[in-house]
């Protein structure tokens, strides 16, 4: 395996049951990129992110970090390599009881001994390297949406992770919004060498940040194609690829 792959994800098959979400899926995303899991809706993108955070378990195959394999990891070392994740979901799910600094602080009185003063040091580094320096005691409810998902990422950064998933990051936001998170992305993927998964259904983020499209075809449950969005879109190499990438037929 090259240094340069981070992930792998070997023969992967996902079901619910007897129902089987997509079958013997396999891909690589190389470290430092930004890797987004499109497709249709109901294709499985937030369930494969899933089965790569361990939320889920595979019916066949394996996810491999940096070579070793996370799916058949004890649960000890699974949970070290947990650490090294960072997550982000949909609506932020921040605890609307916490101030943002409470909620950014939370992963690191759980999982490291440091004292009191260095915890919020580190809480107002990663609330300023969002942008939200000074709303350190402000509460969930008093931000805005786009406030609360960079928020989100703040704490998703507070172990400093080398992996960080989204699942439908600009969900919910206006197209300025949507902009500033992607900028963000990229910034934050530029300052701290993290490998970014995400999963998304918004073409401007997907051209304007992403390296690898994963493409997931329901109909066929398979991984239908792996590349850069743009090749894709340019010479899709099914009739399904295309009208998702062009939006033609109501995707």
């Amino acid at each position: 395996m090259s240094a340069d792959v981070h992930i792998q994800v070997r023969d992967l098959t996902m079901a619910y049951g007897s129902r089987v979400i997509m079958h013997d899926m396999s891909f690589e995303v190389l470290r430092g990129s930004v890797t987004a899991i499109v497709g249709g809706s109901g294709c499985g993108k937030s369930t494969l992110l899933r089965h790569m955070i361990g939320l889920l378990e595979p019916v066949k195959g394996d996810v491999l970090y940096n070579g070793e394999s996370f799916t058949q990891a004890h649960p000890a070392r699974r949970s070290e390599m947990l650490r090294r994740f960072g997550v982000t979901y949909q609506q932020g799910a921040l605890w609307s009881d916490m101030t943002l600094a409470e909620n950014v602080a939370l992963p690191l009185e759980q999982y490291t001994k440091l004292p009191p003063k260095d915890i919020r040091r580190i809480v107002e580094l990663k609330l300023a390297l969002v942008g939200l320096g000074g709303f350190e005691e402000f509460a969930p409810a008093d931000i805005s949406g786009g406030m609360r998902k960079r928020a989100a990422l703040a704490r998703a950064l507070a172990l400093d992770p080398e992996v960080l998933f989204f699942d439908e990051p600009s969900a919910g936001l206006d197209p300025i919004s949507s902009k500033r998170l992607d900028d963000l992305i990229l910034q934050v993927c530029d300052s701290t060498g993290a490998t970014v998964v995400l999963v998304t259904h918004e073409l401007p983020s997907i051209f304007a940040i992403v390296s690898q499209a994963l493409f997931l075809d329901a109909e066929t449950r398979t991984l239908a194609a792996v590349g850069n969005p743009a090749q894709l879109r340019d010479n899709p190499p099914s009739e399904n690829i295309r009208r998702f990438f062009t939006r033609e037929g109501g995707q």
